[in-house]
């Protein structure tokens, strides 16, 4: 399996599991890289190939946010939204994950505004 089909398959799986109510005690688990800090996102600037799989994989996790809530989609957004949003979560919040920084996405650009909770 190509590592593009992998990161797509787990962001649409990690979407998907992020949709559990949270009275449902089923803890979330992270499926991505082995590093998803904002430190990781904010070294792979001048790595071209490294950032393109960071931003796949959150293009990915905004696709199974789709499948998993088909009311209230995340319409067309670019790369360079994509990329620009996550700068400015891990500029403003420098110890904290890129992944999250997907979950706020999908939160401004479905419509939901509200936290996916944990």
């Amino acid at each position: 399996m190509s590592r593009w089909k992998f990161m797509q398959q787990t962001a649409l799986l990690l979407a998907a599991m992020s949709t559990v109510p949270a009275d449902a005690a089923v803890p979330i688990k992270m499926v991505g890289f082995e590093d998803m800090s904002c430190r990781a996102w904010s070294a792979s600037k001048n790595d071209a190939e490294q950032r393109a799989l960071y931003v796949a994989w959150v293009r990915g996790v905004l696709s199974g946010h789709n499948y998993a809530n088909q009311s209230q989609q995340v319409s067309a957004i670019s790369n360079g939204t994509v990329e620009q949003y996550v700068h400015r979560y891990c500029t403003e919040k420098p110890l904290g994950q890129f992944s999250e920084a997907a979950f706020r996405l999908s939160d401004q650009f479905s419509g939901r505004n509200s936290a996916i909770t944990k």
